[in-house]
């Protein structure tokens, strides 16, 4: 059976990682997390794109030599994975043997094909994006900001015929409507398609660039990064092998919006049909983060450090901020404020002091353990109902990639559990000596560590440390999936609770 296979973009590695980076990671990471919830087997594959001009450049401002700073750059992108808990299978370079020898093997098999030809080429060059750029991309007769520095130059190169695939492309993607997540973005590449397309660049001089892939067919050049670069898609997945079919095609491309034209949604499928390898099923294609409307930017110094985030408040409450804040495929604003305000408020005014307040009453009222639920009047029904409402809703928003949709879901249900808690006042039932407010009491406690049993595995996908540490301190089991686990009523009784915990400290 074939495994649900993800991946994110690969980073490229010309500076250290920031929240753009972070965000990618996490989504990607929720979506593999909730699917292997669902019950399927999922492989899950990021990594860092380290050829190029730019690096090349960079290393030489240091002394050093490129692999040497793209070794000490992919630390920091495996240091970003390892402390925002990443679950990915793989961590893919491209200067790794396994990725040269496809991204060779496709080369030649196009050029054996008669698909790359050599040309000169005389005109404009953008070395930030790494591209030949022409006059209409100039605005207001100005290059962008994006292109940096351009550059007049004469060059022979080597050239893809993707000019030849435009109509076929075009067809594929009117016939595929769901190729493209979310839709409205598949009608910005059919716009984009409407103007004839240029074949593609494969190339670069050694005399110009030498930190690259050399083309199997004339060593005198190296492949341009962006040919390079895709293949990692199916480089680290075993092209070539029969475990290649055990993955291949990739359900999900995560990717950000400023590289969804024209390398993910032209290059990249125009390649693939090319050398005759099937398809992705979809991409997946998320907004930029921005710092007071402007996006986050390497180049303009605007950006924000995952990393100092996380050493501050923890891996879980970063993971909850931004799935919780950005609806997937459109732009959000960043600012410490508002990630406070989800932090205090929702993390450690809802959900952090439910869990105080049960382990509190439960060490005093009832000798840490989970009592029986004995009772079952409008209060527990609300409650109850109110869960089955608010799982329902939140599973069909994991489904559809609606993240932040799940947690106000999870979020309402835990609000309502205070809710309960408050109707039922356990503090003031356990002054009486009333047999009844006793059985109130308990069932009370009991529904109270059900609520957080069933709330921490619903939040698993986004927090699985947190979701852990409150399962853990509830005296509840572990999951690894939502099967009927997920439903209400699984009995906590005599399970030992742990001590008072204060899951989210003041900063």
């Amino acid at each position: 059976m074939k495994k649900f296979y993800i991946t994110t973009a690969i980073d490229y590695a010309n500076g250290l990682p920031h929240l753009g980076h972070a965000y990618e990671k996490v989504l990607t990471d929720v979506i593999a997390r909730s699917r292997r919830m669902m019950g399927e087997e999922v492989y899950f594959l990021t990594g860092m794109d380290e050829h190029g001009q730019k690096v090349q450049q960079s290393a030489r401002r240091e002394g050093i030599e490129p692999i040497e700073f793209t070794n000490r750059i992919a630390g920091h992108f495996h240091a970003l994975c390892e402390d925002l808990n990443i679950s990915n299978d793989d961590f893919i370079r491209t200067t790794e043997d396994r990725h040269r020898k496809v991204v060779q093997e496709l080369l030649q098999k196009l050029y054996d094909a008669g698909e790359i030809y050599e040309a000169e080429y005389t005109g404009f060059y953008s070395t930030r994006a790494e591209q030949f750029v022409l006059e209409k991309d100039k605005v207001n007769g100005e290059w962008p900001e994006e292109f940096g520095e351009v550059q007049e130059i004469k060059e022979r190169n080597y050239y893809f015929r993707q000019s030849r695939y435009q109509d076929w492309l075009i067809q594929f993607l009117k016939e595929n409507p769901d190729f493209i997540y979310p839709r409205y973005r598949l009608k910005q590449v059919l716009e984009f398609l409407k103007e004839p397309l240029n074949d593609l660049c494969i190339s670069r001089p050694v005399e110009r660039l030498s930190w690259g892939i050399p083309l199997p067919f004339d060593p005198n050049f190296v492949t341009y990064v962006w040919f390079d670069a895709l293949v990692n898609y199916i480089s680290a997945v075993g092209y070539g092998t029969p475990q290649f079919e055990d993955v291949w095609p990739a359900d999900y491309h995560v990717i950000g919006k400023d590289i969804m034209l024209p390398p993910h949604s032209v290059y990249w499928p125009i390649m693939l049909h090319a050398c005759g390898i099937a398809l992705p099923k979809h991409l997946l294609v998320h907004g930029w983060w921005t710092l007071s409307g402007a996006k986050m930017s390497k180049s303009t110094g605007k950006v924000v450090d995952p990393l100092e985030m996380v050493q501050r408040f923890g891996a879980d409450s970063f993971r909850y901020f931004v799935i919780r804040e950005m609806t997937v495929g459109q732009d959000s604003d960043f600012s410490e404020d508002l990630f406070l305000g989800r932090y205090n408020g929702e993390l450690g005014n809802d959900l952090g002091n439910l869990l105080s307040r049960l382990l509190n009453m439960g060490g005093r009222y009832a000798d840490a353990t989970v009592p029986a639920a004995s009772i079952s009047e409008e209060p527990e029904i609300t409650l109850r109902e109110n869960w089955e409402k608010s799982w329902k809703s939140a599973r069909e928003a994991y489904d559809n990639f609606l993240f932040h949709a799940a947690l106000e879901d999870i979020f309402n249900f835990i609000k309502g559990i205070n809710r309960y808690a408050e109707v039922r006042a356990p503090w003031k039932l356990a002054k009486s000596e009333d047999p009844a407010d006793r059985k109130t009491l308990e069932t009370t406690l009991a529904l109270m560590a059900e609520g957080l049993r069933l709330a921490a595995c619903a939040l698993r996908p986004v927090m699985p440390e947190v979701s852990a540490k409150i399962l853990d301190l509830v005296g509840a089991d572990q999951i690894d999936i939502w099967d009927e686990r997920m439903e209400w009523g699984s009995s906590l009784e005599g399970a030992k609770m742990g001590e008072k915990t204060i899951l989210f400290p003041r900063p």
